[in-house]
C-alpha cells in the first residue's frame, strides 16, 4: 500500500520526476517524460504495481531526511542498531539522458542494506522480460516490454516473486551506487557513466540556478523551496510547466475527483511565470513565452486552456484499469478532458503575464504581439459565452464572475500595452469590451444587497476564485465590495479555518462526492488580508500553511484539515506559486 502522500519527497531532472517515501520506496516513475507511462506505480495501487524499495534489514525507519541544500538531491539518514547510513537519490540533470541514481553511503559502522525492484510499464499493464549481463564487478539487469526499457547497473539482483532483490553490506567510507536508466527499447543502452560526476554535475546546476534568485524576504526557506519546485516542473527542453507530476491522486479518500496534472495549463504557466520573474528568472519568462507561441500560433479559435509539453493538443481522458488507484480511489485516469474546454479567465492570465515579461524587459517581437492582438480581437467577439470557469466544471456552463473579471484584465492588459509600450494596434473595440465587462460586472456580479461579488449571475454563493479581482486589479483590496465578498468567503467557504474552493453541495460542478480545503486559496486569502490591512491575520494563517508543508517543504493540491493529511495531485505547481505570492505580499506590508 502507498504512503500518505505527505511522506513522499521529488526527485527530478527537469524532465520527469519521482515520488520517494520516507520508507524508502520509490513509488512513482515515468521516464522519460512528466507525461510517460508510468514504470512504478505503487503510489495508486500496492507493491504489485511497480516500486524500488532500498532500506536497512530489518524493522528500521528512516531517522531524517532532507535536500542537499537548494537542490533535489535528496539525503535519507538511517540509524540502526549496527550503524548508520545515508542513501542519497537525484535524477542528474543536464546529461541529455533519463536516469534515477541511488547511492548508499556507510557513515558508522556496518548495516546491511535490502533492494527489491519491481517494474511494471505502462501503468502496471505491462510485464517486462527481464535478463541479465555483464560482469561479476559490473553486472547490469536489462527489463524490456513494448517501447520501453531500462538497465540498472550497480549491486547483483536475484528473481525473487516476479521482482529482482539485492542485499549488500556497507561499512563506514564505503560507497554503494545503482543507476537505472531508461532507454527506447528498439536501441542499445549508453555506457555507464561516472555517478561521482553525475552528483556533482547535478548539485552544481541546481546552486547555479538558485543563486540568481533575488532575495525572497518573508518566509526565504519555504520561497526559495517553492520556487525549485517550480523550476523542477518546468521542463528543461521545451519550457512547459506541468500542473504536477503525477495523476489521479484524489481530492478525496474513494471519490472519483482524480485528474491526470501532467500537462501545460495556461493559467498555472502563466502565474508560475509571474512568480519566477519577481524573483530574477527571465530567462525561465522567455523560454514560457516561447514555448507558449508555439502552442497557440495559429488561428485564435483554437486555443486550449492546456497543451502536452511540447504543445500537444489531444490530450483525450481514458481510464486505466490497471491500476487500482491511490488506497482504492479510483478511476485513475490517463489525459484530462477539460483540454477542449472554454475558460474566459485563462485570457486574462496569459495577458498578464505577457504584460509582466514587457515591464521586466523579455523583448516583444512581431510575432508575439500580433498574436496577442489577433487573441484579443478573436475574444472580443466571444463576450456572451458562457464557459466552465477556473475550476473546470463538467455541470451545465455558466457565466462566472471571475471569469468575466480575468477578461476585463486580458483587455486593460491590452490597452496598457498600446498605451505605455507604444505597440501598435488599434485599441477602440477592446476598450469597449472592457467597458461593457465593468458594467455587467458590477450590475449582475456582485449581490448589492448581500454585499459581495458572487461565483456566478445566477447564484448569490461565493467562490474563493473570487480573490483574484483584487489581484488583477479590478478592485482594491480594501474595498468595500471585496471585503464584503471576503466576509462572506469567511462566513460560508472556510473548514477548519481553511478555505474550500467552492460549496461542492451546490452542485455547480456537476460531480459527485465532496473535496477538501484547496491550498492555493488559502494562501490568496493571505495575500487578502495583507494587502487589505489585516496583517496580523495574514501573518497568523501563514504560519498555519507552512506548517503543513511536509518534511522537505512540499505541499499537494488539497489538505485534509480532520485527518491533517496532504491530498491531490503533489507537488502542486499552484500550491507553491501561491505561496510565493503570500509571503510577497506580507513582506510588503510588513514595510508598509
Amino acid at each position: 500500500m502507498a504512503e500518505p502522500l505527505e511522506n513522499y519527497a521529488l526527485v527530478g531532472d527537469c524532465r520527469s520526476a519521482a515520488l520517494v517515501g520516507r520508507s524508502g520506496s520509490i513509488d512513482w516513475l515515468c521516464m522519460p517524460r512528466f507525461d510517460s507511462a508510468s514504470l512504478l506505480a505503487r503510489i495508486l495501487g500496492n507493491e504489485a504495481h511497480g516500486h524500488w524499495s532500498l532500506n536497512p534489514v530489518g524493522e528500521t525507519s528512516c531517522t531524517s531526511r532532507r535536500y542537499d541544500e537548494d537542490t533535489f538531491v535528496l539525503i535519507t539518514r538511517w540509524e540502526t542498531p549496527t550503524g548508520v547510513i545515508e542513501v542519497t537519490d537525484w535524477m542528474p540533470i543536464d546529461n541529455g539522458e533519463s536516469d534515477l541514481v541511488r547511492r548508499v553511503t556507510g557513515l558508522d559502522g556496518e548495516v546491511t542494506v535490502e533492494q527489491l525492484l519491481r517494474i511494471r510499464f505502462d501503468y502496471a499493464d505491462a510485464m517486462p522480460w527481464v535478463r541479465q549481463s555483464g560482469t561479476d564487478d559490473a553486472p547490469e539487469l536489462t527489463a524490456i516490454a513494448g517501447p520501453d526499457a531500462v538497465v540498472v547497473r550497480g549491486p547483483r539482483f536475484t528473481p525473487v516473486d516476479h521482482a529482482h532483490r539485492a542485499e549488500f553490506t556497507v561499512r563506514a567510507g564505503e560507497t554503494v551506487d545503482t543507476v537505472l536508466s531508461w532507454f527506447p527499447s528498439h536501441k542499445t543502452p549508453r555506457p555507464a557513466q561516472n555517478v561521482d560526476e553525475m552528483l556533482a554535475s547535478t548539485r552544481q546546476w541546481w546552486h547555479d540556478w538558485a543563486t540568481t534568485c533575488a532575495p525572497p524576504g518573508a518566509y526565504d526557506e519555504h520561497v526559495r523551496r517553492s520556487l525549485l519546485v517550480l523550476r523542477a516542473l518546468t521542463h528543461e527542453s521545451t519550457g512547459g510547466i506541468v500542473a504536477a507530476p503525477t495523476t489521479s491522486l484524489p481530492e478525496e479518500i474513494g471519490g472519483g475527483r482524480n485528474w491526470d496534472y501532467r500537462y501545460v495549463w495556461i493559467r498555472d504557466a502563466a502565474l508560475t511565470l509571474e512568480s519566477l520573474m519577481i524573483h530574477g528568472y527571465q530567462d525561465e519568462a522567455s523560454a514560457w513565452r516561447d514555448w507558449l507561441l508555439r502552442a497557440i500560433a495559429g488561428d485564435p479559435e483554437d486555443i486550449q486552456i492546456m497543451y502536452g509539453l511540447s504543445g500537444e493538443r489531444y490530450l483525450y481522458e481514458r481510464e486505466i484499469t490497471s491500476l487500482p488507484g491511490y488506497e482504492g480511489s479510483a478511476p485513475v485516469r490517463v489525459g484530462n478532458g477539460a483540454y477542449d474546454q472554454f475558460q474566459g479567465d485563462i485570457f486574462g492570465e496569459l495577458m498578464i503575464a505577457l504584460e509582466d515579461a514587457r515591464e521586466l524587459g523579455v523583448h516583444e517581437d512581431d510575432f508575439s504581439w500580433s498574436l496577442q492582438v489577433r487573441l484579443l480581437d478573436w475574444v472580443s467577439t466571444q463576450l456572451d459565452r458562457t464557459d466552465n470557469g477556473i475550476w473546470e466544471i463538467r455541470g451545465e456552463l455558466r457565466t462566472f464572475t471571475h471569469s468575466r473579471a480575468m477578461l476585463w484584465a486580458a483587455f486593460d492588459r491590452g490597452i496598457r500595452a498600446v498605451e505605455k509600450f507604444e505597440l501598435p494596434a488599434s485599441i477602440e473595440g477592446w476598450v469597449a469590451a472592457r467597458d461593457r465587462l465593468k458594467v455587467e460586472i458590477e450590475e449582475r456580479g456582485f449581490d448589492a444587497e448581500r454585499g459581495h461579488y458572487v461565483q456566478h449571475y445566477d447564484t448569490t454563493e461565493v467562490d474563493a476564485s473570487l480573490l483574484q479581482l483584487a489581484q488583477i486589479g479590478y478592485v482594491a483590496y480594501d474595498d468595500e465590495r471585496m471585503l464584503g465578498t471576503v466576509a462572506e468567503i469567511e462566513r460560508t467557504l472556510l473548514r477548519k479555518g481553511l478555505p474550500l474552493r467552492y460549496r461542492t453541495e451546490s452542485g455547480v460542478d456537476g460531480l459527485d462526492g465532496d473535496e477538501h480545503p484547496f491550498i492555493t486559496c488559502a494562501f490568496w486569502l493571505v495575500e487578502q488580508y495583507a494587502h487589505g490591512g489585516r496583517l496580523a491575520d495574514a501573518e497568523a494563517l501563514m504560519e498555519r500553511l507552512v506548517g503543513i508543508t511536509n518534511d522537505v517543504g512540499l505541499l499537494s493540491e488539497e489538505y485534509d484539515v480532520d485527518n491533517e493529511r496532504h491530498l491531490g495531485n503533489t507537488p502542486q505547481a499552484l500550491s507553491h506559486l501561491a505561496l510565493v505570492r503570500a509571503a510577497d505580499a506580507i513582506s510588503e506590508a510588513r514595510a508598509g
